[in-house]
């Protein structure tokens, strides 16, 4: 199968000429998968199932045979395409406009909400062959009776299981029924759920289910890494992966809305060419903000998963997952914008202390293995700043650019200027991060503790005793395998602490945030959460709340299971909060007063390991 697939080109498709000219002028040579097995039974007058994820060609694979089976005399409206976000709806409309090449009289149109509805009204009144749309737009005009069903030749749902996840199900079945019944349904989802099914039953005629399975969406041509840190810490290190990977055009995916404000705001404050995009933004301004972005006028779009629903720029070469996608799905369609078109591309998925779990449901998923990465500390990214810097001077040198800043060279040297600190002033300005970075310290014996470090801080700490980084929570509460099941049956035992064992050649010491750090003879080094004493034996700070947690040891929680959901949910740093003691029943942790009423907002009707969790202030 794969040698017979890997011959056939477009022209075997049953395709025209001037299609196959058009879809030699897009640049497209060889056909995916789901194009080689939709294609033909699209034109064979099939209905279809294409059960397929975003990237892999599947606008072509149902656009190309509409486009062919349009009778260009005949100016009513042919062809319905619904699509669940106006951004898909553009692309998808944008895409069929360049495989139209060479068909002169050819109308295609995109209608949907956030733009007045007056001048789609002007371009449907003029005919359009085949209409791209929102099912509430399309019901709009519907309404209006703008759009007129009759002459409907083929329907096609694109991206269906997004559709009904954001509740169009009766939108769609509304519109199903208004069109002929001898038209041609073609239905494309990346998932089977009961609702798409129910739809299938009632709706398609003994369709042919053409499916595209994980194992054949492959991700090649995407390196895929994963990086332990805290939450504090995620804007510093995208900013220096960012760097780093020399990436020019990269998309940063959140979970929210505000959080896509929040992060676009930091990153222009840190001198990038960063926007957010999301629901909450006008039509005119999403528009703006995807052409500045396929224009390169802005480097960095962060988006949430829905708003990103149609991105399709071939030159995105990063993606960052700044928080982990809720659904697998997304995880999926948000990588599959990089490495496309034949070229390369990156992604970055960030795990918070408590998320770790999640890394092999992700790999079992996508049927591919994630690398473990460190971010790169200062020191390596101003190294690599330097060693660029010489590079670009060196090619600028072999051209005439420099010619005229001689002159102007000259000219400050004439003033008095000495010509060191002319030289040390212009590098300041390139390299400020120079000037923040430590000397290097001797290298470390292997096992040996340290008391400051570089990478570590991000939260690795594997059994070779890695540095360590007091500033960011990652450093207390960050991967522990090992002392995690050195200390499970102490925990178990709930109100007694853990005593020192005399001759055993062990130093203790006790940690901020309660942890209790051992350190044996020859380097070896464990760490173990101290028993709490009673709650009422310890007063905390003056500047402390006690909060109460109702999960505790029977809920399987530990200390760095708290203090992820806590910073992770809430954005406090994992370093300022304080004691923990976690009981059979309960917990309770130390947590700054002025932080508390964010704490609250931020947990209600949160979870911590999948238990739903209430916090209780303490007086």
């Amino acid at each position: 199968m794969e040698e017979i697939i890997s011959t056939i080109g477009f022209e075997g498709l049953g395709l025209s000429e001037i299609t196959l000219q058009a879809i030699e002028k897009a640049g497209y040579t060889i056909p995916s998968p789901i194009q080689l097995q939709a294609i033909p039974e699209i034109l064979n007058g099939r209905d279809i199932i294409g059960q397929a994820q975003t990237g892999t060609g599947k606008t072509a694979a149902f656009g190309l045979p509409a486009l062919e089976k349009i009778d260009i005399e005949d100016r009513s409206t042919q062809a319905l395409i619904l699509c669940p976000t106006r951004e898909l709806a553009l692309q998808v409309c944008n895409e069929l406009k360049k495989l139209s090449y060479g068909k002169r009289g050819l109308s295609i149109a995109a209608v949907y909400g956030g733009e007045s509805i007056m001048n789609q009204i002007k371009d449907l009144k003029r005919g359009v062959h085949i209409v791209v749309g929102t099912p509430g737009r399309v019901i709009d005009h519907l309404e209006r009776k703008t759009l007129q069903l009759d002459g409907i030749k083929m329907f096609i749902l694109d991206e269906a299981d997004e559709m009904l996840n954001m509740g169009f199900r009766e939108d769609i079945e509304h519109v199903l029924t208004q069109a002929p019944k001898d038209r041609q349904t073609i239905l494309f989802s990346a998932t089977m759920s009961a609702p798409i099914l129910n739809i299938t039953k009632r709706f398609l005629k003994d369709p042919v289910h053409v499916k595209i399975t994980k194992k054949e969406v492959t991700v090649d041509t995407i390196e895929q890494w994963y990086y332990d840190i805290s939450s504090s810490n995620k804007l510093e290190a995208m900013t220096q992966l960012y760097d780093l990977n020399e990436l020019k055009l990269c998309l940063v995916f959140t979970n929210t809305k505000k959080k896509a404000d929040e992060i676009s705001e930091e990153l222009r404050a840190y001198g990038y060419k960063a926007e957010a995009l999301h629901g909450d933004l006008k039509q005119s301004a999403r528009n703006e903000v995807m052409t500045k972005f396929r224009n390169g006028h802005i480097n960095m779009l962060v988006a949430t998963d829905v708003a990103a629903r149609g991105i399709d720029v071939n030159d995105v070469d990063g993606v960052f997952n700044y928080d982990l996608p809720q659904d697998l799905e997304n995880y999926v369609h948000r990588i599959g914008r990089t490495g496309r078109a034949g070229k390369t591309g990156k992604s970055f998925t960030f795990f918070l202390p408590g998320e770790r779990y999640r890394l092999k449901e992700l790999e079992r998923f996508t049927k591919s293995p994630l690398k473990r990465g460190d971010a790169p500390s200062k020191k390596q990214l101003v190294d690599f700043k330097k060693t660029k810097l010489v590079d670009k001077i060196n090619a600028l040198a072999a051209t005439d650019a420099l010619k005229p800043f001689e002159a102007l060279l000259e000219e400050y040297v004439e003033k008095g200027i000495d010509l060191k600190v002319l030289t040390a002033g212009l590098l300041q300005m390139v390299l400020k991060d120079i000037s923040t970075v430590e000397p290097e310290r001797r290298p470390r014996k292997e096992g040996a503790y340290s008391e400051r470090g570089g990478n570590d801080r991000f939260g690795d700490r594997r059994s070779s005793g890695g540095d360590r980084d007091s500033r960011g929570s990652g450093d207390r509460f960050g991967d522990r395998r090992s002392s995690d099941r050195n200390s499970g049956s102490s925990e178990r035992s709930s109100g007694s602490r853990f005593e020192s064992r005399p001759g055993s050649g062990e130093r203790r010491e006790r940690s901020s945030g309660g942890y209790e750090r051992r350190e044996r003879e020859g380097g070896e080094r464990t760490e173990r959460a101290p028993r709490p004493e009673r709650s009422e034996s310890r007063q905390p700070d003056a500047n402390m709340a006690r909060v109460l947690i109702n999960l505790g040891h029977r809920d399987y929680v530990k200390p760095r299971d708290i203090v992820g959901a806590l910073a992770g949910e809430t954005g406090i740093k994992g370093s300022d909060i304080g004691h923990i003691d976690i009981f059979d029943k309960h917990s309770y942790v130390d947590i700054p007063k002025s932080d508390i009423d964010r704490v609250l907002d931020g947990m209600r009707n949160n979870t911590i390991k999948g238990k739903s969790v209430s916090l209780e202030v303490q007086q």
